[in-house]
Order: C-alpha cells, then structure tokens, then sequence
C-alpha cells in the first residue's frame, strides 16, 4: 500500500493556510471571530504558520452549545483560527482518502449528499425487487414489494471513536510523524467522558476522519462479505437483499467485525424491513414508488413556521427572513411526495403576509 510522507512542510505553507483560511471564511466573513481575524490577515497567518511549524500550535478550548434540530445534539464549535488549521489538514488528507473512499459512502464528500444517496436507494431497491423476484400481485388487488432492508447505525458514533485506532487506520496511509502529532492535538482538544474516546460534533475534522474510520465497515461490507447494495451516510448505513436470511448473516458479521474497532449497532435502530413497509432514511420515509417527510421532522418544522410566521406579523422579523428560512426547508421538502402541503404553505403565506406571486414562484 502506497503511504505519503513530507506533508507537513506543505501543511505549513503560506499557500495552504491562505486557502485554508478562505475555505473557513466563507458563509462567515460577517462572525466578529473573522472580522477579528481579518484586521491583521497576514500578520495572523504568519503566526499561526509559525506555531505550527514550531509545535507550538495549541487549540483554543471548544465552545459547547445545544442544537435541536428536531434530534438534539452537543455541538463543540473551534475557534476561528483553529478551523483554518483544520482545513489546512484536510486540504491535504482529503485528496489521498478520496481515492480509497467506496462510491457509497455520501457524507462530507463532493458530489454525494443526502439527496445523491436517495437516489441511490431508490436504485438498489428497483434491482432488488426485479432480480428475478419481481413485485408479486396479491390475491386482494395490492402490489407486494419483494426484497428486505437492514437499516442500522452506530451506537454513540462520535462519542465512541477510538483515537489508537483512528490513528493505526491514518498511518497505513500516512507516513509523517507530524501530520500525526498535529492529528493527535486536534483529537485531544476535546473533554471527553472517556480518555481517549471520541470527537466533537462540529469540527471539519470531525466529518473527514468520520468517514476515514468508517472505511474500515465500508470495506469489510463491500469486500469481505460481498454486500452488492450498501449505502452509508455517517454512522447511517442500510444493505438491500432480496434474502431476509442473508441480511440477518449481514448482520451477525457486522456485529462482529464492529468489536474489532470498537464500535457496535444501536440495538434499537438496528432492523431489517420489508421495502413494501417503506424505510426511514436520511429524514425520508421511502416507499417503493414515493417518498415522504418524517413525521417527526414535518411536525417540529410546522412549529418553527408558525413562530416565525407570527414575529413576522408583528415585526420582529423580516419576510426575507422567514422566506430565507422557508427557502432552506422547502428545498428539503422537494425531495418528497410534499406539493399540496407546500402550496398550501404558500397560500397562507401569500394571504398573511400580502405577498405577491412573484416572490413566492420558488417556493413550488
């Protein structure tokens, strides 16, 4: 297996970290972190060139906040001039990892996405059911979907990976003491309830070396047990099969193999599902011929609309921010079975607001 040496030095570059710090600038150049930063750009990256290139480099504490977007989550937000560090690193890593990445891995990664991955499922679940097991007319009129879905997780993902092992899966590849060393100070940077154990939601790093350490299941699933239909975004993976029995060896093996980098299935949302029943993936709940909103994400969505809608009403908000705000979900929403819920959205909008048709063309 090839390795790479000599990072560093191209780590610490002028050249990397300026596009480094354009990479974590964009989206953000209005944050007063950046403005800070934006005072004295030159003299900022030259020092942090020189911390790192000194080992001197030390990240500043995370900032810890709670986000529901509806799932609760613990995000540790970096300082500004920490997140240019990250980029720099990946700048680096990315191009030697996007190599060895399987196609089906869709998180984090240019060109795939959660929208990229749908398509995908809907691919493997036509080849599934037409693979000589074609949909079967029941007795009573109603169309019967052939093949099965194992839908799982990772328990606890990012709380649970291992630093030891994420480092021995980066040096089969990397062979460069200091790019380890910088590797290291990120991973440490971060409180956890078990030393050694886990990495801060809200890290660039965090996403690459996500998908680097899960490359190990993506390998084992595609090579090992030869699993044709397996798609996974982060810790989120399912396996299609015509055979329920194949999928609960699957399962057996997975099992299995996670105990080797010191992982396991979430108990509870480990399940193999008929695909007539419809399957839960990436917010989408994925029927053979459509697809609709969760539930659960189109009731918290509902009850952050009518928030808005009514500080709109009374001024405390601006309509651009509420259509801004709707813009983001109806781009989400257009990915199911949604029109009459969206024009009827619309149409309340439009009556509340006394907005025209024009602004509000895009939103179906």
């Amino acid at each position: 297996m090839k390795t790479h040496k000599r990072l560093y030095s191209k780590l610490c570059s002028y050249d990397n970290l300026f596009l480094a710090y354009r990479k974590a600038r964009k989206g953000k150049s209005k944050k007063d972190s950046v403005k800070e930063f934006d005072k004295d750009l030159e003299e900022n990256l030259r020092l942090l060139q020189k911390e790192l290139k000194t080992f001197s480099y030390n990240p500043l504490p995370l900032k810890r906040f709670i986000v529901r977007d509806p799932k609760t989550r613990i995000i540790h937000a970096s300082a500004f001039r920490d997140r240019i560090v990250h980029h720099a690193l990946i700048n680096l890593l990315e191009p030697i990892y996007e190599k060895i990445f399987i196609y089906d891995s869709y998180a984090s990664r240019k060109k795939k996405g959660t929208h990229n991955a749908l398509l995908r499922f809907n691919e493997f679940k036509r080849k599934v059911s037409q693979n000589g097991l074609v949909i079967k007319k029941l007795s009573y009129g109603r169309n019967s979907i052939q093949g099965y879905c194992l839908k799982s997780d990772i328990k606890h993902y990012f709380d649970c990976v291992d630093h030891e092992t994420l480092i021995k899966i980066l040096k089969r590849k990397i062979n460069d003491n200091e790019i380890i060393w910088l590797v290291e100070k990120i991973l440490k940077n971060l409180d956890t309830a078990v030393y050694g154990k886990g990495m801060p939601l809200g890290n660039f790093t965090s996403q690459f070396f996500a998908n680097v350490y899960l490359n190990e299941l993506d390998y084992y699933v595609k090579h090992t047990l030869k699993a044709k239909y397996y798609i996974r975004y982060v810790d989120d993976f399912v396996i299609l099969h015509r055979s329920k029995k194949r999928l609960n060896y699957f399962q057996k093996e997975i099992t299995k193999f996670l105990e080797t980098i010191k992982l396991e299935l979430h108990p509870e949302k480990t399940k193999i599902i008929p695909l007539q029943k419809g399957v839960t993936f990436l917010g989408y709940r994925v029927f053979y011929h459509y697809r609709l909103l969760r539930k659960r994400n189109l009731k918290y969505f509902i009850r952050r609309y009518k928030v808005k809608l009514n500080k709109t009403k009374e001024g405390q908000i601006s309509k651009k921010e509420l259509l801004e705000h709707l813009h983001g979900w109806f781009g989400y929403a257009k990915w199911a079975n949604t029109y009459k819920i969206r024009k009827n959205l619309v149409e309340e909008i439009k009556e509340k607001l006394n907005l025209s048709d024009e602004e509000l063309k895009q939103f179906l």
